[in-house]
């Protein structure tokens, strides 16, 4: 019991050093794709310390709602990380249904986001909060479609139980549904993490942005919190794409020296995938807004694809 405890404590500590680290990677990363040099891979650790010692300047109207919401939100993310094996295939509070919770846990987080971005009265704060909820209903959809595409193969909700089955069962690399599926929730990894082409994260132009209107009411400590909660999302968005497509290399047992390997091994997928959306962004440009929600039916019809295939064999 008491291994299980420190083991939960180090997953959740190892997810918080590690999520600022990997964004400076997919910068810097983009950064050399464009011939740039780039901030080195500490910047956001340094941006972070610069914004949680800073003292916060908000809105007359905002009401305690603004307040609660930078922790509220970073403490439904650091929940959500117990939910996901990382390492090894035990994770702290599995159970039956625990992946449909971590799609209601986004929900959470993207629906507190929305009613604060209203609560200050900003025009830019009622544009982004009505625009990400337009494409949240979309998102949603298109993620557990991706999902159930997935789930279809094993029959169960249970994180552990279908990493375990699929390392025991193996995937098929020539089977069309694996590679729909594969796209399909690779395309809302993008829009999860909110990257080009669904939005651009380093922008802040009125008529492009989606997600980071939300947050520009915050400042100082405040947005300190909200930035290392987001940061920490990508890295669940990263783990739940590998624990259902890349889940080889996790600890089948729980001692020492295989979570150690695990643990390297979770780690290099994790940067292995960050630099292809790294990759992806440079490749493409940020796309119009009425055509986003383009990109989220083709995910959807991707997954409605694959799960007809396995329906059919």
């Amino acid at each position: 019991m008491i291994e299980k405890i420190v083991y939960m404590v180090c997953q959740v500590l190892l997810v918080l050093f590690v999520a600022p680290l990997v964004e400076g990677i997919i910068k810097k990363v983009k950064a050399r794709l464009q011939n740039r040099i780039g901030a080195d891979l500490v910047q956001p650790y340094r941006d972070l310390f610069k914004y949680l010692r800073k003292d916060a300047v908000l809105a007359k109207e905002a009401s305690w709602l603004t307040r609660t919401t930078p922790y509220l939100v970073f403490a439904v993310v650091l929940g959500s990380v117990s939910l996901l094996p990382m390492a090894a295939l035990y994770s702290p509070l599995t159970f039956t249904g625990d992946i449909i919770l971590l799609v209601y846990l986004f929900a959470v987080v993207r629906f507190f986001l929305a009613i604060t971005a209203l609560d200050s009265g900003s025009a830019f704060g009622g544009m982004g909060s009505s625009r990400e909820m337009i494409m949240s209903a979309i998102c949603e959809a298109a993620l557990l479609l991706a999902v159930i595409a997935v789930l279809m193969q094993v029959g169960t909700t249970n994180l552990g139980v279908i990493v375990e089955s699929l390392l025991t069962g193996g995937r098929d690399l020539f089977n069309y549904a694996y590679w729909l599926s594969f796209v399909a929730f690779l395309l809302v990894v993008i829009v999860e993490t909110g990257r080009i082409p669904y939005d651009n994260p380093d922008t802040h132009l009125e008529l492009t942005m989606i997600h980071e209107a939300m947050l520009l009411e915050y400042s100082g400590r405040y947005w300190g919190l909200l930035h290392w909660a987001l940061l920490v999302k990508q890295i669940l968005v990263f783990t739940l794409f590998i624990d259902l497509f890349i889940p080889w290399g996790i600890a089948k047992e729980f001692t020492g020296l295989a979570i150690f390997e695990g643990s390297i091994f979770y780690l290099l997928k994790v940067i292995l995938l960050g630099i292809l959306l790294a990759v992806i962004e440079t490749l493409y440009a940020k796309m119009r807004l009425f055509k986003v929600p383009k990109l989220l039916v083709v995910s959807m019809a991707l997954s409605v694809l694959a799960i007809v295939l396995q329906i059919a064999v």
